[in-house]
This record gives structure tokens, sequence and C-alpha cells, in this order.
């Protein structure tokens, strides 16, 4: 089947890409030259020059690039969001600007994804060259997702991926402040693929992921998209208190047996602490629950755009 004539938008969130957005927006448009494109670029308010830099870019590919501006840094997700609202592509491929995913690797995975009947299509990567921190986080937040989204063991959730028109139809309806794009695809499709894509080493720029981003990012998955951390700790509640009740017995019995046995202050302290820490944790995991949804409720925007150009304009 000839797939010439559908659109792909290439939607690139930004923090910081000034030393590599223009080179990929141009390879990009080289690579994708036998096939109908716009690129989609949302700066997340970078502090640098890309707003300075991307002017030059609109100027030079009017017809092919829609460039947004945020009047904060609202975070990579919301970023992609206003991307999927503001491109017209048949298919989405959804990349980084660090430009360890390189346009080759765009063009082989919108291919597979318009030759193939998926929905959605993540990548994955036999090597993945990303900082230490980076690495044991995504494990962790993949581990995460296959218990509480039920994520599929073979499915890797890529930043790097492609979406068909019919479910970026859907995912953009979600309005909530705290968007989850992986959640969201997995709550409305279930025929999702996977494919193999080379992941280059970062050569120029650093990245903006610090512990707190991505500690931020993880927060979103456990609590926006499911109440298992709930049911985790009340499981844990209610074991404590069964220990609690056989500690209590088992005490009462040797008190009984032996009058003379000392009270156990050290053993008490640390009783008290323990629990103390306990509850504080719970009503933590509740405060954020509650955080979300007082947000929700007051309607919080995802983003505020302060400049936007769109293609042809």
């Amino acid at each position: 089947m000839n797939h010439k004539e559908d659109l792909i938008s290439l939607i690139i969130p930004t923090f910081n890409g000034a030393k590599t957005l223009p080179k990929l927006v141009e390879e990009l448009l080289l690579t994708f030259k036998d096939h109908k494109v716009e690129i989609v670029i949302v700066n997340d308010c970078s502090p640098d020059s890309t707003h300075k830099d991307l002017k030059v870019l609109l100027d030079k590919y009017s017809n092919k690039i829609t460039y947004l501006k945020f009047s904060k840094n609202f975070g990579e997700h919301n970023s992609v969001m206003a991307g999927l609202r503001h491109c017209e592509g048949d298919l989405m491929i959804i990349m980084d600007d660090d430009c360890q995913n390189g346009p080759s690797e765009a063009l082989k995975l919108a291919e597979h994804s318009l030759e193939n009947d998926f929905d959605v299509v993540f990548t994955k990567y036999k090597v993945k060259n990303d900082s230490l921190l980076r690495n044991i986080m995504s494990k962790v937040a993949d581990i995460s997702a296959q218990l509480i989204l039920k994520k599929p063991k073979d499915i890797y959730f890529s930043s790097f991926k492609s979406v068909k028109r019919n479910i970026v139809n859907e995912i953009i309806k979600y309005e909530g402040p705290f968007p989850y794009l992986d959640g969201l695809i997995l709550s409305i499709t279930k025929n999702i693929g996977s494919y193999e894509v080379t992941h280059n080493k970062r050569e120029l720029g650093k990245s903006s992921y610090n512990f707190s981003k991505l500690a931020k990012h993880y927060s979103n998955l456990i609590i926006n998209f499911s109440t298992i951390p709930i049911h985790f700790f009340s499981i844990i509640g209610f074991t404590i208190t069964l220990m609690s009740l056989i500690y209590m017995i088992i005490t009462f019995v040797e008190k009984i047996l032996n009058p003379d046995l000392p009270i156990g202050y050290s053993a008490l302290v640390v009783i008290i602490i323990f629990f103390s820490g306990v509850q504080i944790l719970f009503l933590g995991l509740i405060g954020e629950y509650v955080g979300k949804v007082l947000k929700n409720v007051n309607k919080e925007k995802q983003y505020f755009i302060d400049f936007i150009r769109k293609k042809n304009d």
C-alpha cells in the first residue's frame, strides 16, 4: 500500500535545545523529503536562545514548521499534549530534541508504523545511551508500569514513538493538569506494537532531566492513573496492626510468666518512631492525591502558550 500521501507530523518538545534543534530540523526535512511532513515544535519556556533560533528556522521553512512557546516550564508531557493538539498529521512521531533518536530512525519508525496496523508503536533499544541515574529511573518506571498500569512486558515506554490519528483524537480530550501520555495510550488501546531502533550517544548539549524531574514523572505514573498505592498502604496498615496485636499478646504473656521482667524502653521508642514514620508517609501520599484532585477541580491548565506560529502563516 502506498502511504506517500499520508501526512506525518513530527512532534518535538524542547527545553534548552538551541545546540541540537536547528541541526535536527534540517536533517529531518532532508530525510523525509519523499514524504508529506510537518514539524511541530513546542518550546517549554527554554531560558537559552531556542526561541530566537527557531524564529530563524520559521522564516526559512514557514510551510513546514508549526512553533509554540509556553509562558513557563510545564514539563515534557504537557508539551507533547500541546503538540498533538496543533498537528494535522495522519501519523504522529513523538521524539526528543537531543538527536539521540536520529532522523533516519524516525523515518524507519514512520514507515514501519504506516505499513502495520498498530495504533501506537513504542521503540525499544538494544543499548540505551543515557546516564546511570536516568537508566535506573527508567527501569523502576518500567517495572512500576507493569504492576500498576498492566503494561505488557515486551513494551518499553519510550518517549520516541508513533501514534495514529484515531488515538490522538482521544488523547487530546484529556484536560487534566498532569497528563501522562503513556498511561492515556494504555487506557485507550491495546493494539500496541514495538520496534527496535538505535539510541545514539548525546553529542551536544546537556540533558535537562534531573532527579527531581524524574521523580515528578514517576509520581504522575503511580498516582494519576491508579489507586494501587492507597491499597498497598491499606495492606501495610492491616499487617502492622496484626503484628502489633501479636506483639501485645506476647508481651502480656511474658509479663504474667515473669513479673520481674523490665519494661522495654528501647523497644517502645523504636515502635513509636516506626509507626510515626508509616503514618507520616501515608499522610503524604494522601496529600499528593488530594492536591492533584484539587488542581483538577480548579481546572488548572495543562499549559499557557505565549507565542504560536502555524505553518503557512
